[in-house]
This record gives C-alpha cells, sequence and structure tokens, in this order.
C-alpha cells in the first residue's frame, strides 16, 4: 500500500513540497521532477530538521525546476529568446545575423541567424560538452582505481542509449546529455566509468556506482521518466 502524503508548509519555487516519512528511512533526500518537489524524510524526523533541510537545499531545487519548465515547452521552431538548458542552466538563445560561429556569452547563446539553427546548436553543444564530460569520466575513473583502463572518451548520437563503454575501455556519452540537469549526466559518466571494472550490471557493478554516487537510483529514474525530453525532434 503506498505511503499517504502529508500536507507540508513548505513551497519550493512556488511548488508545495511533499513530505513522505518512512520507518524504514534514515536519511533525509529532497526529490525533484517537472512541477514537483518531495521530501522523504525518516518516520520520527523534528519537523525543525526539516525545514533547516529544504532551506538548505532550496536553491539547489529551484534551479531544477526552472530547468524542468524551460525543457518541457521550449518554442518550436528555434527561435531568438528561446530557453536552452544546458547542463543545469537555462541560457537565452539570440540570434545574429552575420555570425560566423556559435559562441556564449554569460547567459546567453549567440548563433548565426539562418535554417540551420538545429545543427548549430548540436555543434556547439558538443564542443562545449566534451571536455567537461571527458574531465568526469577521468574523474570517477580515477575514484574506482581504474584510470589505467580507460581509453578514449568521445560523443555518440545513438538513438537508443546514454552512454557505452568497450572491452578496450572507449567511453562515449550521448551529448545530448549536455540538456540534462549536471547530476544526470554526471551519473552516466559515472555509470559508464564504473563499467571499466565490470562489464555488466551485476551486484558488484552497482555497488561501485553506488560508492561514488549513493543517490545514483533518483538520476537514472530521471532518465527513464524524462530522458526522451532531451533528444532533438
Amino acid at each position: 500500500m503506498p505511503r499517504p502524503r502529508l500536507a507540508p508548509p513548505w513551497t519550493v519555487g512556488g511548488v508545495p513540497v511533499q513530505l513522505r516519512r518512512s520507518a524504514r528511512r534514515r536519511t533525509l533526500a529532497l526529490q525533484v521532477r517537472p512541477g514537483e518537489v518531495v521530501l522523504h524524510a525518516p518516520a520520527r524526523t523534528p519537523k525543525e530538521t526539516l525545514s533547516a533541510f529544504v532551506e538548505s537545499r532550496r536553491e539547489w531545487a529551484e534551479r531544477h525546476l526552472r530547468t524542468f519548465a524551460a525543457r518541457q515547452s521550449p518554442p518550436a521552431p528555434w527561435q531568438d529568446g528561446s530557453p536552452y538548458p544546458f547542463l543545469g542552466e537555462t541560457l537565452t538563445l539570440r540570434l545574429v545575423p552575420g555570425l560566423r560561429q556559435a559562441e556564449r556569452l554569460g547567459d546567453e547563446l549567440r548563433l548565426p541567424a539562418g535554417p540551420d539553427l538545429a545543427a548549430s546548436l548540436e555543434g556547439w553543444s558538443r564542443a562545449a560538452a566534451l571536455p567537461l564530460f571527458r574531465a568526469w569520466v577521468e574523474e570517477y575513473a580515477e575514484a574506482l582505481g581504474a584510470r589505467d583502463r580507460l581509453g578514449r572518451v568521445a560523443l555518440s548520437g545513438a538513438r537508443t542509449r546514454w552512454g557505452s563503454c568497450t572491452s578496450r575501455g572507449d567511453i562515449r556519452l550521448h551529448w545530448a546529455l549536455s540538456r540534462a540537469p549536471q547530476e544526470v549526466a554526471r551519473y552516466v559518466a559515472l555509470h559508464e566509468a564504473a563499467h571499466l571494472l565490470e562489464l555488466n550490471h551485476s551486484p558488484r557493478y552497482w555497488a561501485h556506482v553506488a560508492c561514488r554516487m549513493p543517490e545514483h537510483a533518483q538520476w537514472r529514474r530521471w532518465l527513464r521518466e524524462q530522458g526522451h525530453t532531451l533528444l532533438p525532434s
């Protein structure tokens, strides 16, 4: 039987925070989905502790709510002034006649005005995301003691998977993860880095993932539920 939802007194970004207590839970966790914020808590946690935890995570949660909102209903086709999600940030597209190459200036992403806007967006996203993705994979490979097994890190455009790791240690991450919250992209980087130790999804494999990211199930679930919104139409 599902646990009842209690009516808490908090809101984050205008969204009421749902409180779900469990006698089996030992830690606090704030879960953010499009238009929804859920606080998971042990059964006897005092309200003052809950309030302090919500406040400590407020800025993080509001940032994700804004990113979700920007991604759920972008103008189609992309146009001047459209919001564009990039690793937890929301950039504003600016179409500039005569501009030769896409460039970011603060929170604006300036693109050449013309019929190839989608290609320009993908090209910029790939170039901007690859150094970050490579650094994250290397960071996790090092933390897992598998840096010597890592081969080449590259980007993918596959429609069926978010990442891959070969037996040679070559790792590929989908460029569209750049449109996801940063935690989601980092989860996929860790997911593939852990395959350097276990080229399977055995309990030992998931133990490696959980060791570096205890909340990994939250981001895995996000990809299952929201991943389709990242892909170009």
